[in-house]
């Protein structure tokens, strides 16, 4: 699951169902299995719905740009995605309930210290170690599953799990919302610690110890991502100068040659980079880059319009995510029966271009916009685009790899979905702060400002909406929420490209194949 309001990632379902021999586990332990394996993933599930609602109360809390506040959400992404694939080989090497039980404490312990956090640099620490400990938990809850039921039972539990987790997703939105509005912030944060411990304490009691395997984990390879990664992504949003910048820039391109030149060099990759010699497993790679980029980025950007253009409360804005997660979590199941007498191809190629008109249409409604005839069509567009699109990406990466590379490739294409995130939304904070500050400018000139004025206001530009003139006039706030939208309008335009891109790449690197059979 991705923590992009729980959008299912194209491999999770690949991963449990394609993972090793499993480890005889008694029946009566088998539904504390699948119930703890539902409560580790809906922690990662709700944090990420609920904190992205929270993003404007943090902005007002903090007192801080919109290019600072990224890293909330960044922060936590970054650490995630890099070291995704090293928390999977951890389970493997050191055993499943051991990883899973160590990245539950890690994430609990980084929530509290995020709900206690007194400045933004404390805040941001905290979510990485968020980060540390979910790239431990996730793929170690989902391989729970697959490692304790055999695989004539894993279907029934894969469904179950599937249909708590739509339910988690479904009322995450409401609840953090709800939570902001009554409680502050903090709060989003405070929910995860008891949940954690029950975790661990029905961990240590029902679970079956998992076997182990012999092999080293490649550490080193998951550093070298994560500092091209963030090099990358700091070089983008820092404030420097064109050297600074260039200098990170190249940093970044240093890691990852190293990074490439290790994964050939090594006994036991993290990345096999023979995996990318299928044009298939390219492809729906590349579309995942794209497609969930997108996705990321204008789930991003869109609470600050609802909350602080259009009016909405936090719960509000949590309700008005439901079509797109009740379609996402209700419907992959539909999805994936269409692959019996639909091909993969026509499936990932239609789906990716549905989500691009949705990301195009919430491009339409301007300032006071009703939600069911501006916002909704856009959202509910997105959600039929996904609903289509992430079973067949199962299929597609999991049919381009043999079983005994079924693991590594879905932790390449959860990877791959996550480190989208990321970029997305440095790359689009910077876009939506060069477009509202042009936009801004224009607009308080037309209002005949004194010059000295509209510097002050220009200055603070990278606050977006959150801008607030001295004295309220009303003049200047409705020329900062009009900037804001067409600020917003330049990223989910930018989004709807990105999807209709992804489509393209799918519809000519795959071929056009018969229908296949759901994994």
């Amino acid at each position: 699951m991705s923590i992009a309001y729980g959008a299912q990632q194209p491999c999770d379902r690949g991963r449990m169902l394609c993972d090793g021999t499993p480890v005889p586990c008694p029946q009566r332990d088998k539904p504390w299995v699948l119930f703890v394996a539902i409560l580790g993933s809906s922690m990662a599930f709700i944090e990420g719905s609920v904190v992205n609602l929270a993003l404007p109360s943090l902005q007002t809390h903090f007192a801080i740009a919109s290019t600072q506040l990224q890293w909330v959400v960044n922060a936590y992404l970054l650490v995630l995605g890099s070291f995704m694939l090293i928390g999977g080989a951890a389970g493997d090497r050191f055993g499943v309930r051991r990883v899973f039980v160590l990245g539950t404490v890690v994430f609990g312990v980084g929530s509290l210290l995020a709900a206690q956090a007194p400045e933004l640099s404390w805040l941001l620490a905290a979510r990485l170690v968020q980060g540390l400990g979910g790239a431990l938990l996730v793929p170690s809850s989902l391989a729970l599953i697959s490692t304790h039921f055999s695989a004539h039972e894993r279907g029934r539990a894969i469904g179950a799990w599937a249909s708590a987790s739509a339910l988690t997703t479904a009322l995450g939105p409401l609840i953090g919302g709800w939570l902001v509005d009554r409680y502050a912030w903090p709060a989003v944060f405070y929910i995860v610690p008891p949940v954690a411990l029950l975790t661990v304490f029905l961990s240590l009691w029902r679970v079956p110890r998992s076997v182990t395997v012999d092999g080293r984990v490649d550490y080193a390879g998951g550093l070298l991502l994560a500092l091209a990664c963030g090099a990358f992504i700091y070089a983008l949003v820092v404030d420097a100068g064109v050297a600074t910048r260039a200098a990170i820039f190249a940093l970044a391109l240093a890691a990852a040659v190293l990074f490439v030149w290790r994964e050939h060099r090594v006994k036991a990759p993290m990345l096999p980079l023979e995996l990318f010699r299928s044009r298939a497993f390219s492809g729906s790679n590349a579309m995942t880059l794209l497609l969930y980029g997108a996705l990321s980025g204008a789930l991003f950007f869109l609470p600050f319009n609802l909350i602080q253009v259009q009016g909405f409360s936090a719960l509000e804005a949590g309700a008005a995510f439901l079509p797109f997660t009740l379609l996402l979590g209700f419907g992959s199941r539909f999805a994936g029966s269409l692959l019996g007498s639909v091909s993969p191809r026509t499936l990932l190629s239609s789906g990716a271009f549905v989500a691009g008109l949705g990301f195009v249409a919430l491009a339409l409604p301007g300032r006071d916009a009703a939600y069911f005839s501006g916002f909704f069509p856009g959202i509910a567009l997105i959600g039929v685009g996904m609903t289509a699109s992430v079973a067949p990406l199962t299929t597609v990466v999991m049919n381009a790899v043999s079983d005994a590379q079924a693991g590594v490739a879905s932790g390449v294409n959860n990877t791959a979905a996550r480190l989208a995130g990321v970029f997305a939304v440095a790359a689009m904070s910077v876009l939506a702060v060069s477009v509202f500050s042009a936009a801004l400018e224009s607009r308080l000139d037309a209002l005949a400002l004194a010059p000295d004025r509209v510097g002050a206001l220009l200055a603070d530009a990278d606050k977006l909406a959150e801008l607030a003139p001295a004295n309220g006039d009303a003049d200047i706030l409705a020329a900062i929420d009009a900037a804001f939208v067409t600020a917003f309008r330049s990223v989910t335009v930018l989004c709807g490209v990105l999807a209709m891109c992804g489509s393209a790449i799918a519809w000519f690197s795959l071929r056009a194949t018969a229908p296949l059979e759901e994994p």
